[in-house]
């Protein structure tokens, strides 16, 4: 087997806003599944498909993709911070080759990502150091949005490089899935808020990030006990997601717009295009068998909360 996937929600609520216990030991043994399935299967290389949430990339310069030639992390909300192990080689290889494909992703040698990159490895890869990753990021929350077809588009490309590299190739696949979080949107802030979204809050005062965060906990306590304070959950469209995924129909996606998907699945559901573009890069190894499908809505992470893994069935 030279390629596997494993694609896994995030949320930024673990040990601040908890669900029951049976639930979070529930959770905690399909990470640690995936976290054996992993080590199994040793990877040599991983590229890390997830979304930023205003504290890497900013309306400075908002692309729609972007593949890191070096990284670290942040450390929001608890997760690793720190330097990534980024092989810059390959990092610049893969960009050049998907520029090549015809897909435009910007590169970046000073990446700066948070709990959306830092806790799947961190879940899966034991840290930011255990295992040379190309991280990946996809705007999911910056209007104007990638679609669900450049998403796939990318992946493609990403997996024909993965597969000419020969290395076993570990695709990680971060966030969502039905969710909306208090996110700020430009379009209705103004005044301080307006110019952190616009770059000044890629170095946010102490005080300001831990109110930040304070109220994203704030809403999920509320959320936990009204569901209709924020947008609510969909399980029925996670679980249609899913089996889109599972059943190798990934194009079918192509045809959903941001708006609809918006208004379906919450604002932050965008996230899932980090699992579309795995999905697409583990396609470039041929037809593919899904497994360690799981899923549950779980509100007070304010997320549909999901994971799949897949490998290729040659």
């Amino acid at each position: 087997m030279s390629a596997l996937l494993q694609c896994l929600s995030h949320t930024p609520l673990i040990g601040h806003v908890d669900p029951a216990p049976q639930v979070l030991a529930e959770v905690e043994a399909v990470v640690a599944s995936a976290r054996e399935r992993i080590e199994r299967f040793s990877p040599e290389l991983v590229v890390l498909f997830s979304p930023d949430h205003y504290n890497g990339f900013f309306y400075d310069v908002m692309p729609s993709f972007c593949i890191g030639m070096a990284a670290h992390a942040i450390g929001d909300f608890g997760t690793a911070a720190g330097v990534i192990s980024v092989p810059q080689a390959l990092a610049e290889a893969c960009a050049e080759a998907v520029l090549a494909d015809g897909v435009d992703a910007a590169v970046s040698y000073r990446m700066q990502v948070d709990h959306g990159f830092a806790q799947p490895m961190e879940e899966l890869l034991g840290g930011l150091q255990g295992y040379p990753v190309i991280p990946v990021f996809i705007n999911s929350v910056a209007a104007p949005l990638p679609s669900f077809q450049r998403a796939r588009l990318l992946g493609e490309a990403i997996g024909r490089f993965a597969r000419s590299t020969g290395k076993r190739v570990l695709f990680l696949g971060s966030g969502g899935l039905s969710h909306q979080p208090p996110v700020p949107e430009l379009a209705r802030v103004e005044g301080l808020m307006a110019d952190r979204l616009k770059g000044s809050g890629r170095h946010l005062p102490a005080d300001e990030r831990e109110a930040r965060q304070q109220r994203v906990i704030n809403a999920a306590r509320r959320f936990a006990l009204d569901q209709n304070s924020l947008h609510p959950l969909n399980p029925a469209w996670d679980q249609q997601f899913l089996d889109i995924l599972a059943e190798g129909r990934i194009a079918e996606l192509d045809g959903l717009g941001n708006a609809e998907l918006s208004a379906i699945a919450g604002k932050s559901t965008h996230e899932v295009k980090t699992w579309v573009a795995a999905f697409a890069a583990l396609s470039a190894f041929g037809p593919y068998l899904a497994e360690g499908r799981y899923y549950r809505p779980i509100p007070e992470w304010i997320a549909g909360y999901g994971a799949l893994a897949a490998k290729p069935l040659a």
